[in-house]
């Protein structure tokens, strides 16, 4: 039966607020999370251990990270993949995806346990069918779909077996069986929802541990839970109209982290909070990313 959950222990992260905030993630290894703004071309660093957040500056819009190891990251910017060294914040290019397409720029992303890094492009104005998904693992790289507007919505089942994608534009998520020791898709995508409330849109997902889809829907200040089977479940509600992705932390993955965004907002209140990142306990676990392979 479905259900409105109220938030538990809901707090606002003491961070700038974000135009376009996106790409949550989380290190439990030194219990840091990471997220982006991409149009203020800003990576946010909280770790909750002192509770401190560091703002660090990028050269381009990025929007989503995976840890290689200790000392490094894979950061997706606008023009491709980048090496990022965690402790001065060094940046070397890793792999161009669409740096000569002045159209796109990079958005959703998420790492299967495979360690392959799903990648998803959108066009700089949301040009119709501008953007791709592609696969990224041990070096190659590999275009999946085509003629995606606003890509979003890419996470895995707990079995490494399901991908989930969305495109928000079309208010339409994806899914497609996937090889588990790969990540890559193994027969053809198909509908998997299609049916949100009027100017709702699809945007970052993330699955549980019991195989359960959270989808920040834009435009609702919801993130709303559903069934391996796309049966509506429950859904938390946050004090901001445009949350824009969700990503669990804590020890044992039992706390949610959401981004949301200002832009396209002309004045935000205290009961409109879009810009700024939330956390809440969850009554049930979450998962963690695995390192992505270089």
């Amino acid at each position: 039966m479905s259900q409105l959950l109220q938030p538990e222990n809901l707090a606002r992260l003491d961070a700038p607020s974000c135009k376009l905030g996106e790409g949550p993630t989380y290190d439990p290894r030194t219990d840091t999370a990471w997220w982006f703004d991409i149009i203020g071309r800003k990576l946010l660093e909280h770790r909750f251990r002192d509770s401190r957040t560091l703002v660090h500056d990028l050269p381009f819009m990025a929007s989503a990270l995976a840890r290689i190891d200790d000392r490094r990251q894979l950061l997706f910017a606008e023009n491709g993949l980048y090496i990022r060294t965690v402790a001065d914040g060094a940046l070397h290019p890793h792999l161009a995806i669409e740096a000569d397409n002045a159209l796109t720029r990079c958005n959703d992303a998420r790492v299967h346990q495979s360690g392959a890094f799903w990648l998803g492009t959108m066009g700089r104005d949301a040009q119709r069918g501008a953007g791709s998904i592609y696969h990224y693992r041990a070096g190659r790289l590999t275009r999946l779909y085509e003629g995606i507007t606003i890509s979003n919505g890419i996470c895995f089942a707990p079995d490494a077996a399901t991908a989930y994608y969305a495109d928000t534009a079309l208010g339409t998520v994806m899914k497609v069986a996937v090889d588990p020791q790969t990540g890559l898709p193994t027969g053809e995508a198909s509908p998997f929802l299609s049916s949100f409330p009027e100017g709702a849109g699809p945007d970052g997902a993330v699955c549980d541990a019991q195989g359960k889809v959270w989808i920040a829907l834009w435009g609702t200040g919801c993130v709303k839970g559903y069934s391996s089977e796309g049966e509506f479940l429950s859904s938390f509600s946050l004090p901001a109209s445009q949350v824009s992705c969700p990503a669990f932390i804590g020890p044992q993955a039992r706390v949610m982290l959401v981004t949301s965004a200002n832009d396209g907002l002309d004045d935000t209140s205290e009961a409109d909070q879009s810009g700024a990142t939330f956390t809440f306990d969850l009554p049930f676990a979450g998962r963690f990313e695995p390192d992505v392979v270089l």
